[in-house]
């Protein structure tokens, strides 16, 4: 602590006026045979001139204390299937130190030169390992926060700089214990043909929220419930497993986005987004894939780790790269790439077919760009936006259900038209379409504006009555514009 900065804490007390004016303003109770005392007009303005000055001198304190301190002025909390996220918001960066107790558990956290403004009453600790939260001061000039555990965790902490959204932030990890987690179930490789798996991934949740919405709202909560929507009629499709990366309102790592979609041996990866832009006329859904530079990019990273990589390339039963020498692995990984990306500008077109029927599209044409979550080498991958979240009008209908439920339609019958074309050969698909029993019409339909059922059923060569009764419609009338239907085979 510098001499200036004692100096001025020192002085904070100084300023403190409420001792020595109690001391003045204090009446001595009168005995039994004196009457009460009475003021003069000049000593009552002298009284409460001196109170004025104690309010003003009061907020001084508060004001020089935050220019001296950093201030926690609060906290949030995120949980996620392994781990639990803490984070502070911070007047400005801090140092800080943390280590870990025993018997009982806690983790200690001292904040250099900080003072807590605010409360950590409001949290939910349920489903935490964190029993309670304490805090008190080091010493004169540094804040210690205590955290009592149910359990043994492991932690990390680290900064964030002030974003769009929140000003400086000191983030603390709580990695679950790996003993206490139930241990995978290793089940059987089912006999017969396998589901195709989707992996599909919500953009953004917990401290990372996206976008802002036009009127209020994340785009983290949007690309949450569409990822939802979508995994639901997935799995209500014979043929298709999906896989939802992130279930919940927590962050989780780029690059682990990917690994999970890995461990499922996912055959497709879906990241879903809205986008967010300053100009509000900004409008259109888009779709991207990976960049030829990206691509490349991405080959030398891997090659260069390939000894410590133990991932494989083309899922369970694919080639690992620790065995082989560097031209070999860098031909097998760059035929890959081309592979996966080709692959990726063909779903993504599909997809973007299908969007266009409900939506704006920003661009005609599947865009490429370097996102990271695209980078698998063996799983063809694309990121959709939505459209603008920014925009007045598609901020508004982004945040409906109706349109959410229409917007996972239009991704699901893209993918799907897709794998009933190219189905990975080892997949229930790949044999009803090797047995001619494949059924290429869409088992959904989203409705557009000049849409009547009557067409529909024309274009899907069925009856009315039987597209009515499969939709549980009383009428041909009783329909509208982005409601979905269900195509009966």
């Amino acid at each position: 602590m510098s001499q200036r900065t004692g100096i001025v804490r020192r002085g904070l007390n100084m300023l403190d006026i409420k001792p020595w004016a109690a001391t003045l303003t204090r009446k001595k109770a009168p005995s039994a045979n004196e009457a009460a005392p009475v003021f003069s007009n000049g000593r009552r303005r002298f009284i409460k001139q001196l109170g004025i000055l104690a309010v003003g001198l009061s907020a001084l304190k508060a004001q020089v204390a935050e220019a001296v301190y950093k201030l926690i002025k609060n906290v949030r909390l995120w949980r996620s299937p392994d781990k639990t996220r803490l984070v502070f918001d911070v007047s400005d960066a801090v140092e800080h130190n943390k280590f870990h107790l025993n018997n009982p558990s806690r983790l200690v956290i001292d904040v250099d030169g900080a003072r807590l403004s605010g409360s950590f009453s409001s949290l939910q600790l349920k489903d935490t390992p964190i029993q309670n939260i304490r805090h008190g001061a080091r010493n004169q000039n540094d804040l210690r926060i205590v955290l009592d555990l149910s359990e043994k965790v492991s932690s990390d902490s680290f900064l964030l700089k002030p974003n769009a959204t929140y000003g400086h932030r000191l983030v603390v990890d709580l990695f679950d214990d790996e003993s206490r987690k139930p241990k995978p179930v290793i089940k059987p490789k089912p006999a017969g043909h396998r589901d195709i798996v989707v992996a599909i991934d919500a953009g953004h949740g917990g401290e990372d929220p996206g976008a802002i919405a036009y009127g209020g709202g994340y785009e983290k909560h949007v690309t949450l419930a569409i990822a939802k929507e979508l995994a639901a009629l997935l799995g209500r499709e014979k043929g298709f497993r999906p896989v939802l990366v992130r279930t919940g309102d927590y962050y989780i790592d780029l690059r682990r986005r990917t690994k999970i979609a890995r461990d499922n041996n996912a055959d497709l990866f879906i990241s879903i987004h809205a986008d967010g832009f300053k100009d509000r006329r900004a409008k259109g859904a888009s779709v991207y894939a990976l960049s030829r530079s990206g691509a490349t990019s991405e080959t030398a990273r891997w090659l260069a780790q390939k000894e410590n990589a133990s991932d494989q390339i083309g899922g369970e039963d694919g080639i690992s790269l620790g065995d082989k020498d560097d031209i070999l692995a860098g031909v097998l990984l760059d035929l890959s790439m081309t592979s996966t990306l080709s692959s990726s500008l063909e779903v993504g077109n599909k997809v973007l077919a299908n969007m266009g029927g409900i939506n704006r599209l920003h661009k005609k044409q599947v865009e490429q760009a370097g996102f990271v979550v695209l980078k698998s080498p063996d799983i063809p991958s694309i990121l959709v936006e939505t459209g603008f979240i920014t925009n007045p009008e598609e901020a508004r209908k982004l945040k409906s259900h109706s349109h959410q439920k229409a917007m996972a339609t239009a991704i699901f019958n893209g993918a799907k038209s897709w794998f009933y074309n190219k189905p990975p050969p080892d997949t229930l698909i790949a044999k009803w379409k090797q047995d001619g029993t494949l059924n290429t019409r869409p088992s959904r339909y989203v409705i557009k504006p000049g849409d009547t059922l009557s067409e529909i059923a024309d274009q899907f060569d069925i009856s009315m009555n039987d597209l009515k009764r499969a939709n549980r419609l009383s009428s041909a009338n009783n329909i509208r514009v982005g409601q979905v239907l269900v195509i009966p085979n």
